[in-house]
């Protein structure tokens, strides 16, 4: 067998079996349901990091909560719309996907989610949400590897999220083996 069959065959258990399993566990226990799918997250990309790819076409997909709700600019249809204030990250975000030459797209909820994925067509992703968008986003576009990273929430849910840039150029380097010096 394979490598890269045993990670999506193994990818696909975790994904397809334990994924609902874990959620009928939530379903009996909400309050340790944010934890269970905290845990997929964190499998999910341990088997993506054991697999090593090397991607060539790599999406980053943020949700629209990452830019301040202040903000009079929307650039849900286009990031680069952003005028650079640093209140959020997204200003940090752009320039990342400039110096790598990758898609940035910014997601209003799952339906358009699914769909920037359709029409970008990506080899992998890197995605940022609380973590029931996350998990289950990840497990709707299986096959396709998706490397989640949970937002931090300091005003809590949907408002001024927030998200670790160096995790998301950590997990860029990982998957396009780019460090960014070249």
């Amino acid at each position: 067998m394979s490598i890269r069959y045993r990670y999506r065959f193994t990818r696909g258990l975790v994904l397809k079996v334990l994924f609902p399993l874990y959620m009928l566990i939530g379903a009996f226990a909400p309050s340790k349901k944010e934890a269970l799918q905290a845990s997929i997250i964190r499998m999910n990309n341990l088997l993506i990091e054991r697999a090593q790819l090397n991607t060539r076409k790599l999406l980053l997909l943020m949700p629209h909560c990452l830019q301040v709700d202040k903000c009079e600019i929307r650039i849900t249809t286009d990031v680069h719309n952003c005028k650079g204030c640093g209140k959020c990250e997204i200003k940090d975000l752009v320039q990342i996907c400039d110096k790598y030459g990758l898609e940035l797209h910014i997601a209003t909820g799952g339906n358009l989610a699914r769909r920037v994925v359709s029409d970008v067509r990506p080899e992998a992703i890197i995605a940022v949400a609380c973590e029931r968008d996350l998990s289950s986003g990840i497990v709707d576009v299986f096959p396709m590897p998706v490397y989640g990273i949970s937002n931090e929430r300091p005003c809590g849910p949907c408002l001024n999220t927030r998200v670790d840039i160096k995790k998301v150029e950590g997990a860029i380097a990982m998957l396009t083996g780019n460090d960014g010096t070249s």
